[in-house]
């Protein structure tokens, strides 16, 4: 007998509490960085969502774009300018971003995730005011921050057996407004919205680091808000715990910051002991899958 094939029996055979644990939630998938540039990884990360899908669970997909933006932004000569370090989002710049994160990086997705015998439909936060926002700082233009959240078409979408794929893009207050969203923070205010089982923030980094470089395999808001006060988390790892907190606060049971370069992370991370990043949550479960 291939012991490869025992392996992987004995690898599903290993993953049943855990599939049985995850069976009807709701998880939200942050998906950005490398992977969506990459026609593999594009592959196989679609393969994981179509998976979670088969065994039950209720993927929500929310990505990101910003690279493709960019590279569009270059080819129209649309100069941007910037307010300390972050980029300016004037009328010009938001009609580039809502074209390429809406149209050409939602439909890769969804085309992905069809691809591998998934059913998926692509929304904006505009589809149904899914996603009402205001500016988060008017000298930054149209950035906005969520103030309005209206899930029910994301329920619909799943409890009919598809898997929505939302582009950051929102709606605003006012007739025809127009707000570009960070990916992160749109998916922490729609796993806040829905009450998500668990928020997976992709990155391209290992996860929350201590003062000796090591992942942090487990935390608590506690522990994120000392870290984040002596230092110890800095620079981009700021706003993701950052959204952590706020999607815990509104109900959210667990956000993990999951390293999205390790192969089949996601799955690594639900179905198995190991798990692929830094788990944050503010209580210990009730029901947790027996271990051997």
């Amino acid at each position: 007998m291939n012991q490869d094939w025992i392996a992987t029996a004995r690898t599903l055979s290993e993953a049943l509490p855990y599939l049985q644990r995850y069976s009807g939630a709701v998880v939200v998938v942050k998906f950005g960085g490398n992977a969506m540039g990459d026609e593999d990884a594009m592959a196989e990360f679609a393969r994981d969502i179509v998976l979670m899908r088969q065994v039950g669970m209720n993927p929500v997909v929310v990505h990101g774009g910003g690279p493709m933006i960019n590279e569009m932004l270059g080819k129209l000569g649309i100069e941007s300018k910037f307010v300390r370090g972050k980029r300016v989002t004037d009328k010009a710049t938001v009609e580039v971003v809502e074209m390429i994160l809406s149209g050409l990086v939602n439909k890769r997705i969804v085309q992905a995730i069809n691809d591998q015998g998934g059913r998926a439909v692509g929304i904006s936060g505009k589809d149904d005011d899914l996603m009402v926002c205001e500016a988060d700082d008017p000298e930054l233009g149209f950035v906005g921050r969520p103030v309005e959240m209206n899930v029910q078409v994301i329920r619909d979408l799943y409890n009919a057996g598809i898997i929505p794929v939302i582009a950051p893009v929102a709606t605003g207050m006012a007739d025809n407004e127009t707000f570009n969203v960070n990916g992160d923070t749109a998916a922490g205010a729609i796993a806040g919205a829905l009450q998500a089982d668990r928020l997976l923030l992709l990155t391209d980094v290992a996860g929350v680091k201590n003062k000796d470089g090591e992942v942090i395999t487990e935390m608590t808001p506690d522990d994120i808000e000392a870290l984040i006060g002596d230092g110890t988390i800095a620079g981009g790892m700021i706003p993701k715990t950052e959204t952590a907190l706020k999607a815990l606060s509104e109900g959210v049971r667990a956000v993990v910051i999951v390293d999205g370069r390790v192969q089949n992370a996601c799955l690594l991370e639900l179905f198995t002991e190991h798990g692929a990043g830094s788990l944050i949550r503010s209580t210990t479960p009730r029901v947790t899958p027996r271990r051997r």
